[in-house]
């Protein structure tokens, strides 16, 4: 094991997440982790520089993490997956072991967990891809979208929807402004009120349909405000320093939004985050500007350096820069 990177709000680990966890220092905090975010390898079926495991191995290897991450939470925290699609080799055909992989996750006898809600983030900049029956021979359309799977050992983990709210869009403004609106029964037997309406509530509860862009063109995207990290400066700080002193990124690199919109939504400042499959650390980061504890771990130095250089940020405050 070995301790990367340390700041005043986390800790990056080096290693293989299976043997950390097990490791003192993670067995400390066993039952203090309110989140687990993470994007693990996907079960691709070629390899990436990244790493990633085929087959059966990877399904084995994944169900394995279920028992150790169950640990790890408080009894009202959550874990939220990001799993991409995947194909089979050389046909055109998706592949199942995605949803093998959750299923066997879920349903670990050791774990007892249980899959609270399914998210799907829409992103329609991705790459036409399986590049080979989209591009190539053109029989599939472009696979534009992750899943991701909130899961906890409680029907009722610590969760608050007002934290996450969508801005309002121009025509309920308006609405609020004149209060002017048809009430009354619709064909779905649901009963409108005359004020139900009229409450200003600081905007529109989420849906899980995270829409990372336009999908029409005449309508504003409204992502709940956490996504504003997404457009942040911290994304070019980072991307510019890398490009600076000639390092690849990571290049499965998340939306910044997608780890702040889960860190405020399941968690109050001061919580744990871990990230078990860190990368160059966008939950960490994400949690630390949410004035979060973090805590990150990966298979890859490199990665760990470039978690270094999101906390030369200058948009971090005095309390998470690197002691």
């Amino acid at each position: 094991m070995s301790l990367a990177q340390q700041t005043k709000s986390g800790r990056y680990y080096v290693g293989k997440s299976e043997t950390l966890l097990k490791q003192p220092d993670f067995l400390e905090l066993q039952g203090q982790i309110q989140l687990i975010f993470t994007s693990p390898p996907f079960p691709l079926n070629s390899k990436k520089s990244y790493g990633n495991m085929l087959g059966d191995e990877y399904l084995k290897w994944f169900t394995s993490l279920a028992p150790l991450f169950s640990e790890m939470l408080t009894e009202d925290g959550s874990i939220v997956i990001e799993l991409g699609n995947s194909w089979e080799s050389q046909r055109p055909v998706q592949s199942l072991l995605p949803l093998q992989s959750l299923l066997n996750f879920v349903s670990h006898p050791e774990a007892n967990l249980r899959l609270i809600q399914e998210f799907v983030c829409y992103n329609p900049s991705r790459l036409p891809s399986p590049a080979n029956w989209v591009t190539v021979n053109r029989i599939r359309t472009v696979d534009s979208y992750t899943r991701l799977w909130w899961i906890a050992k409680t029907d009722f983990p610590k969760a608050d929807n007002s934290k996450v709210l969508r801005p309002y869009s121009d025509r309920m403004k308006y609405l609020l402004k004149t209060g002017n609106y048809n009430s009354g029964k619709r064909p779905s037997e649901h009963k409108i009120g005359e004020t139900s309406f009229l409450k200003d509530c600081g905007g529109s509860i989420a849906h899980n349909l995270l829409e990372l862009e336009d999908m029409d063109s005449n309508r504003k995207v409204r992502l709940p405000n956490a996504f504003s990290y997404s457009n942040s400066s911290s994304n070019d700080f980072f991307a510019k320093t890398c490009k600076q002193r000639k390092i690849t990124p990571h290049p499965a690199r998340m939306p910044m939004g997608l780890p702040a919109f889960f860190i405020e939504f399941l968690t109050d400042p001061g919580d744990w985050v871990l990230d078990p499959f860190a990368g160059s650390n966008t939950t960490g980061y994400a949690a630390a500007r949410l004035d979060r504890q973090w805590l990150a771990i990966d298979a890859e130095e490199k990665y760990a350096d470039q978690s270094k250089i999101r906390f030369e940020d200058p948009a971090l405050t005095t309390q998470t820069i690197s002691e």
